[in-house]
């Protein structure tokens, strides 16, 4: 993953390769529909994907909390991290699922709340964006509960690494909060100061 490209010059590059990104918001990464898929005893079983799933970058994906209707999708991805950005205990279905496909959990618990970054520290979004940013982890998926708000913040200030300008950065938030946007992650993405972690981009890329 080239994070020190400008944004135009990588989605040339995409393009070229055949990989969807997230660069347009009239192209959404949303998998709408279930694909189907021929189970052991030949019956067409369909791979669900979480809600408001979609690919961030090569190795990065997004969702909504999924559920057990979702792992056979997630077991598609071939993902060695999650990243969980919600303070309750993950469900023991989910962290069974986890354990036995190998998939590790990191936690990064935020308080789910209508003005959600106001009292948590930016180190934690910092710490998060390592953990993501770290190619052993990948793919890895980021996750909150409806992923909007949480999820959303973390990647805006993903994509201000990726030298991405403000106004597609409140684009894509924007297609996953729709009705439900917050002017206060908005603020929180435009205050993130991205310089201190573009060392991970120049060692790790």
């Amino acid at each position: 993953m080239k994070l020190d490209l400008p944004a135009k010059q990588r989605n040339q590059e995409a393009d070229q390769n055949g990989i969807e990104l997230w660069n347009r918001p009239k192209l959404p990464l949303l998998a709408v529909h279930p694909l189907p898929v021929s189970s052991d005893d030949g019956e067409v079983e369909a791979m669900v994907p979480p809600l408001n799933f979609a690919m961030v970058d090569d190795g990065i994906f997004r969702s909504g909390f999924p559920d057990a209707a979702n792992f056979r999708f997630l077991r598609s991805l071939n993902l060695r991290s999650i990243v969980y950005l919600c303070p309750e205990p993950y469900p023991e279905e989910n962290a069974r699922f986890l354990e036995q496909n190998g998939i590790e959990l990191h936690q990064f618990g935020i308080e789910g709340r209508k003005e959600p970054f106001v009292y948590i520290p930016e180190e934690r979004i910092r710490e998060a964006l390592k953990v993501i940013l770290d190619v052993r982890n990948q793919p890895v998926l980021i996750h909150c509960k409806r992923g909007k708000h949480r999820t959303g913040c973390v990647v805006g200030c993903l994509r201000k690494l990726q030298k991405w300008c403000l106004s597609s950065v409140f684009d894509e938030y924007l297609h996953f909060a729709a009705a439900k946007a917050r002017s206060t992650d908005q603020r929180f993405m435009e205050l993130f100061d991205a310089s201190s972690l573009m060392h991970l981009t120049a060692s790790q890329y």
